[in-house]
């Protein structure tokens, strides 16, 4: 009776699970709704946004963008009496990492991420390729813009892989702007802030790591007095200022440069495939035959179409990032006074320290050389 019950039950689930997956590559989003902050659904069904909440997801994406850790912003929703998604004020690292990687919050859907290995207990796993998954874009109105999403994975991507000139990795810091965005032209190493005292007179200075960490014979890059750091980032900046009527034709020039097409185009090639072939595959699954090469072939389309978005999200971020100097361009008329930590998180991807001289590569792709 136990193992006709358990055929049964498997039976059953099969065919559920084929409804689902008919559902899925005909573009219908069944999504759990509950919990889900920034959503609920409407009478059909539909995702719709809820205002206030996504008010809360805009923060997070934008408070990292500006350089805070998870953590910070954990404790800064805290501070806020903020509720999550359960209705809690108490959040966790793991509820940001969550929200600033479902792509949900830009519009698209990936379904089928788990799936049912034990038919009695409705056990769930995540999906590691053993059944097909579908990847439905724009599947529903987005609270993040795609290229801010694509913005905070490169983010996310280059703060978990930060390494030294040896291979050592390193450890984000979002106390200061300058944190991890210092590097070394000898070693490749980034700089760090430390309190100095030589000779009974105390300086706070950037040094590289690498030689912080095994010396000078390890790495011979030089000392920079903070001030002196800062002042280089104000200068650049001024620089950048004082040539913005120059700038703003070539800005211009890129900005249209930026997007290549909209590859729409192929993207409708590749689903008219993946249709065709998810049609075929349901059949076979269906007939209890191996369907793992049109599985195959299934994955293989959704990997196209894949790059081919990120490649459309890379050109917008692109795009994005000229229009933002542009706009700053256009708003600062006078030269900066002061070194300016949230001017720095807007606008600058990278300092170089070498001998004589610092680099400063901005967002944007410029890069200015400052005697220093």
């Amino acid at each position: 009776m136990a193992s006709l019950a358990q055929q049964e039950s498997q039976s059953l689930s099969q065919n559920v699970k084929l409804g689902f997956q008919y559902r899925f590559q005909q573009g219908q989003v069944q999504v759990n709704h509950n919990r889900f902050l920034g959503y609920t659904k409407d009478e059909e069904g539909k995702l719709v946004i809820v205002t206030e909440e996504a008010k809360i997801i805009k923060r997070i994406y934008r408070e990292y963008l500006e350089g805070a850790s998870l953590r910070d912003i954990k404790e800064g929703l805290e501070k806020d009496k903020i509720v999550n998604g359960a209705g809690n004020k108490k959040w966790h690292v793991s509820n940001i990492n969550q929200i600033l990687t479902n792509e949900k919050y830009m519009g698209d859907a990936l379904l089928q991420k788990t799936y049912t290995v034990d038919f009695l207990n409705k056990k769930r796993v995540k999906n590691d390729g053993i059944a097909p998954q579908y990847y439905v874009e724009n599947s529903h109105e987005a609270i993040i813009p795609k290229e801010i999403f694509m913005r905070v994975q490169e983010e996310m991507d280059r703060r978990a892989n930060m390494v030294s000139g040896k291979g050592k990795r390193r450890i984000y810091s979002s106390k200061y702007a300058l944190s991890s965005i210092v590097y070394c032209s000898k070693c490749g190493d980034i700089y760090r802030i430390i309190a100095w005292n030589n000779r009974g007179k105390k300086y706070t200075v950037w040094r590289c790591c690498t030689r912080v960490t095994h010396g000078p014979e390890a790495c011979e890059a030089r000392t920079i007095r903070e001030e002196d750091l800062q002042e280089a980032v104000v200068e650049a900046i001024n620089q950048l200022i004082s040539e913005s009527s120059e700038l703003k034709e070539i800005i211009k020039e890129n900005i249209e440069k930026a997007i290549t097409g909209d590859g729409s185009s192929k993207i409708k090639e590749i689903d008219k495939e993946m249709l065709e072939v998810q049609e075929e595959l349901l059949k076979v699954a269906n007939a209890k035959k191996d369907y793992t090469d049109l599985a195959g072939r299934v994955e293989e389309l959704r990997n196209e179409k894949e790059k081919i978005l990120l490649d459309l999200a890379e050109e917008k971020n692109e795009q994005s990032r000229l229009m933002e100097l542009e706009e700053f361009l256009d708003s600062q008329q006078l030269e900066i006074e002061r070194y300016d930590e949230d001017l720095v998180r807007k606008l600058i991807e990278k300092i170089v320290i070498y001998d004589e001289k610092l680099k400063v590569i901005f967002k944007s792709g410029i890069e200015i050389d400052i005697n220093k």
